[in-house]
């Protein structure tokens, strides 16, 4: 080498040794024995130090053995290392001439980066700035040995030296000047250079030195550092240069290790603020104080050897834990999740990480989010409420825009945590097997505390944070990503004998979706052999993060709303009555206060209602969830059916008879969570599902509507028919939304569409859903058959149904007619109310508190006006497309009479005298419009004017049935345009039909009024012409049960179930009856007769009498 390549400044005369009684107090030599024993125990073999057998003797360390010798001399007082910086400076400077080989230029400029390049001799202490460099004397290069390329390695890389003369390195670096090691050297008559055999006892003496208020693992990182970088930098070193550097760079890791856990060794106390790695570990492993990627690599290589090190990091990341648990969103928490994306890619110290006891420990649901590891960094979040706060500050008066930027804000945060917490526990997921486990098992634990979520009314100090269980939500979406394909090739792989092979997940306290309790406890009470593959862990985990998480969370939307609305009303009322107490101090300040107080409420429940919905609606998010939920959509029906279905293969319906039981025991949520999900991005995140949806969604709820027996809850299978409306809802480009065509349009719900939601309409009014619920419901299933009924499919296999199953057809004909009946009579029974209330309200002389009170009624009114007469004008829209499909299913002897009775009563109330009670404000605001209704209302007349028995039934209705309406009713529809000439001479030809049977009725009638009480029937008070006798004993009419079987299959009486099959006709009171009508019918005759002879005898006396 270049003798000249490393030229040292001229030596400095050596500075006179301190006095001993100067020195600091230092370890007596036995206890720096046995505690260099131990370290030197540590150092496990490695080239270590040695001391000559004398007080005075040589300090040496064989490159071979790590066994000492003899004790080192150590000295009264260890003084303190004096920083050379404090001695004169002098130029170190190399000469222009010096000649330095490529490879050692690497070396040196990797000791001195931290200067950037090398300084000319001008910007070094002891120039003046700017000054031009002093000239010097050439000197003849010479070849460095490599006693002098130890020395000067060594000092450079621990920034120290053994001859006083040398206080800076070649690049300017200061070094610290060991004069205990110096003063060995001295004695021994050897070089002043640093060594590799006397490497430690330097090391040491460095260490112990460092000043005590600055953490020595500080110092040591530096060290090891500038070592790495050296060995990185060499090209073709020659053995000795190598093996020194390893050395080196042993001895300082060992060393570094050694601060953290044996402070003492350095005569240092321990320290909680020095002894560890955290402050470390927060930052950037570019950064120069920050743990480098090599350091954690050469940690994690020595794990078996040194049983110290994994400890240490392991509390490391405990205490980062810790700390990031007190934070939210608004604090500097990047630092603390970049430690663990670090830390998380080295699998055996994440290995160390899920043994450690605070990774799952029993904890409360908020606890977890604080007191387990993993807790803190899922816990960040928008939705916490300091960081709500931050976002939407002032909710009251931001514009849609504002608010719309902060939560795109929000979101773009919200994504980038996530995908750090998606990569940290996919690092842990494929660390080990245990480590997978301990993390499922934390997943299971979150839900198995949180039921309390789903809960009607719950404390939330009592559950898991909101923006906690969403992060937990997506991230288990996030690791079903793998086995989700668009194909569902792995959905075979969820096995559902999951719950009865040791599941993570509790379902014991949950609804089941066709089994009791005491069923339920049964069949899972037999075990089944085996263990759950991963795929299947992960799908119930997350089918139940969706049920306790993000779907509870959704749902509090609608909570909030309503505290919104209900505090803003509050507000309101508050800010009328400031004036009334303006002048009476006391009251205004406790009216104030409270103004305040509401306000508070208020911002804070509209900033967190702004912050949900922000995070709710981020489209990457739901379009994970929404393809999670396509698998359970998939994988239920599977299960359902007992078939390998997919949605390419069709289902067969009716479901089997014989229903699974592992079907019937699952928790209701995995079908309430499909519903419920796809009804929020239905209506609030519809772009995410252009691309998405597909049959299995229409299969779904086809097969549980058509075979409801499979689904014991009728809100949830009410649900269903919810859904399907909602997919029909206009949305961009599809103007029957997202399932309109395929509804119309797909093989498998032309089958079964039509059947399935008819069903449902028959059922609903069977359950125990709310009397107006079953309103809702049917107004819904109305718009699903008017998007469809474009296809003539429909329309063919509804004639096919009503012949091939009456008795089915009856019963919803009956139903629809009921509805009719009531809906029309609540929705225009209300508008004389409105009416009069209108005129009231006009009064001037009105009093506030009367005003009010008019007020509030008169909105209870139009609410309900409102509500019916939509449903209303749905009903008789129904029924118009029925009745002209296949008119004669309505004039089947049990329906006829009623439906007529029900036509001529709200024909009468549109047309009649009763018509002018309707006249109120605004009708259009109530969806009231009589030139819609009353043409639809005509249509249903001449759909069925054809048929003889309609005809006679509406003449045959002494209740509403009058000719001049028939005739006020055909001057409108010509008067107003709302029928076609040719539409109203047909009207006018059926009012003359109408006429006519009327005529032939009365000629007919036979007055039976005086019946005996055991002739009439006891429900509808009429003469019986068919008595039959119930269970319960009871005798009616047949027509009578028929028709309250249509509505209700159970006995009127006792409320058990029977049917048409169950009565008994009573033959001998019916042969009374038509023997007290024959001879009634004898007696009008005889009476009649009578009557005749009478007329004509008067008439002849009359003509006598004029002769």
């Amino acid at each position: 080498m270049d003798p000249a390549e490393e030229q040292q400044p001229p030596a400095a005369p050596a500075p006179a040794p301190a006095p001993a009684s100067t020195l600091p107090d230092a370890p007596d030599r036995e206890t720096m024995e046995a505690i260099r024993r131990r370290r030197l125990e540590k150092l496990g073999g490695g080239p270590g130090s040695a001391a000559g057998s004398g007080a005075n003797s040589p300090s040496a360390t064989s490159p071979t053995s790590g066994t000492p010798t003899s004790g080192t001399p150590v000295p009264e007082k260890a003084s303190p290392i004096v920083p050379i910086a404090n001695r004169s400076q002098i130029n170190t400077t190399p000469s222009p001439s010096s000649a330095i080989t490529p490879k050692d230029k690497a070396v040196s400029s990797i000791l001195g980066e931290e200067l950037g390049s090398k300084r000319r001799a001008s910007e070094l202490e002891g120039s003046p700035s700017g000054a031009p460099a002093p000239p010097r004397n050439k000197t003849p290069a010479r070849e460095e040995t490599f006693e002098d390329y130890v020395d000067r390695i060594l000092g450079s890389i621990f920034r120290m030296s053994v001859d006083a003369t040398r206080t800076k390195d070649a690049h300017g670096h200061k070094l610290t000047f060991l004069p205990n090691l110096g003063q060995e050297l001295t004695d021994e008559a050897a070089p002043l250079k640093l060594s590799q055999d006397r490497l430690e006892e330097a090391i040491m003496e460095a260490a112990t030195e460092y000043p005590k208020d600055k953490p020595l693992f500080e110092y040591l990182l530096g060290c090891w550092k500038r070592v790495v970088r050296t060995l990185k930098a060499l090209r073709n070193p020659t053995p000795q240069k190598e093996a020194l550097l390893k050395e080196a760079r042993r001895l300082c890791f060992s060393n570094c290790i050694f601060s953290l856990t044996m402070p003492e060794l350095f005569s240092r106390d321990p320290s909680p603020v020095h002894d560890t790695l955290v402050p470390y570990l927060l930052k950037e492993v570019e950064n120069e104080s920050g743990l480098c990627m090599d350091f954690i690599a050469e940690a994690v290589s020595r794990f078996d050897e040194d049983d110290t090190i994994a400890p240490l990091f392991t509390k490391a990341m405990v205490d980062i834990s810790s700390k990031l648990s007190t934070m939210t969103m608004n604090d500097d928490y990047k630092p603390y999740v970049n430690a663990l994306k670090t830390y998380a890619r080295y699998a055996p110290l994440l290995n160390e990480l899920a043994a450690h006891s605070c990774f799952q420990m029993a904890q409360s649901a908020p606890g977890i989010e604080k007191n387990t590891l993993l807790g803190p960094f899922f816990r960040i979040s928008p939705l916490q409420p300091e960081v709500a706060a931050v976002y939407f500050a002032g909710p009251r008066t931001m514009d849609p825009r504002h608010i719309a930027a902060s939560q795109s804000a929000l979101q773009m945060t919200l994504n980038a945590h996530q995908a750090d917490l998606r990569d940290i526990v996919n690092a842990f997921i494929r660390a080990s097997n245990q480590t997978r486990s301990k993390v499922l098992d934390w997943f299971a634990y979150i839900m198995n505390v949180n039921h309390k979520r789903r809960a009607m009314q719950h404390d939330p100090r009592e559950v898991s944070s909101d923006g906690f269980m969403i992060n937990v939500t997506v991230i288990l979406d996030c690791l079903c990503e793998p086995f989700m394909d668009s194909t569902f090739s792995k959905v075979g792989r969820i096995d559902i004998n999951y719950f009865r092979r040791n599941p993570r997940i509790e379902i014991k306290d949950e609804t089941k979706l066709n089994a009791d309790q005491a069923r339920s406890d049964k069949f899972y009470s037999t075990k089944v052999d085996g263990d759950n593959n991963f795929i299947t862990e992960v799908f119930f985990l997350t089918l139940a993060a969706h049920h306790y998480g993000s779907e509870a969370t959704n749902a509090k939307l609608k909570t909030l709303d309503r505290e919104i609305k209900h505090f803003e009303k509050n507000i309101a009322l508050m800010q009328a009555e400031r004036p009334k107490v303006i002048n009476r101090p006391f009251e205004l300040r406790r009216l104030d206060d409270a103004l305040r107080r509401y306000t508070t409420i208020l911002e804070a429940s509209m900033a967190l209602r702004m912050c949900i919905s922000g995070v709710s609606l981020e489209q990457k998010m739901q379009a994970r969830s929404l393809q999670f939920m396509r698998y359970v959509t998939v994988w239920l029906l599977r299960v359902a059916s007992g078939t390998e279905y997919t949605p390419e293969k069709q289902l067969q319906l009716p479901l089997p008879a014989n229903q699974p039981e592992a079907f019937q025991c699952l928790p209701e949520y995995a079908l309430q969570d499909i519903v419920d999900n796809f009804k929020f991005v239905f209506r609030e995140v519809p772009q995410v599902i252009v691309n998405a949806v597909g049959d299995e969604l229409i299969a779904l709820c086809i097969t549980f509507l058509e075979s409801s027996e499979y689904v014991k809850n009728p809100y949830l299978k009410s649900s269903l028919i919810t859904l399907l409306y909602q997919g029909t809802w206009p949305r961009y480009h599809l103007s029957k939304g997202f399932l309109g065509e395929l509804m119309t349009s797909t093989k498998f719900a032309n089958q079964y569409l039509l059947h399935a939601v008819m069903k449902f309409y028959i059922e609903c009014e069977l359950t125990e859903n709310g009397f107006y619920d079953k309103f809702n419901i049917r107004y819904e299933i109305f718009q699903i058959i008017k998007c469809v009924w474009v296809n003539d499919h429909y329309r063919q296999q509804l004639v096919q149904s009503s012949k091939s199953n009456r008795s089915f057809f009856v019963r919803f004909v009956n139903l629809l007619m009921n509805d009719a009946t009531y809906v029309l009579d609540e929705g225009l029974g209300k508008f004389p109310k409105i009416h009069q209330f209108q005129l009231d309200l006009k009064n001037p002389n009105l009093s506030q508190q009367d005003r009010e009170k008019l007020e509030e009624e008169l909105r209870e009114a139009e609410s309900r006006a409102t509500s019916f007469m939509q449903l209303a004008n749905e009903t008789v829209g129904m029924m118009r497309l029925f009745t002209k499909t296949l008119s004669e299913a309505f004039t089947m002897p049990e329906i006829v009479g009623r439906l007529a009775g029900m036509l001529d009563y709200n024909l009468d109330m549109l047309t009649g005298p009763k018509s002018k009670n309707l006249k109120v404000d605004n009708p259009e605001k109530y969806h009231f419009s009589p030139k819609t209704l009353l043409p639809e209302i005509a249509d249903i007349y001449l759909n069925l004017g054809s048929s003889p028995a309609f005809v006679e039934a509406v003449a045959g209705d002494g209740r509403s049935y009058k000719d001049s309406t028939m005739q006020q009713t055909a001057q409108i529809l010509r008067g107003k345009h709302l029928k076609d000439e040719h539409e109203v001479q047909a009207w006018e030809r059926l009012c003359e039909k109408f006429k006519k049977a009327k005529e032939i009725l009365e000629q007919a009638e036979i007055d039976f009024d005086d019946a005996p009480a055991e002739f009439e029937d006891p429900i509808m008070g009429i003469l019986m012409s068919d008595p039959v006798v119930l269970p319960s004993r009871h005798v009616v009419d047949r027509s009578t049960i028929v028709q309250h079987l249509l509505s209700d299959p159970k006995d009127p009486y006792t409320r058990q179930p029977m049917g048409i099959e169950d009565v008994v006709p009573a033959a001998e009171l019916r042969e009374k009856i038509e023997a007290w009508k024959e001879e009634r019918r004898r007696e009008a005759k005889k009476l009649k007769e009578e009557k005749m002879a009478g007329v004509v005898k008067g008439e002849g006396d009359k003509m006598d009498m004029t002769e």
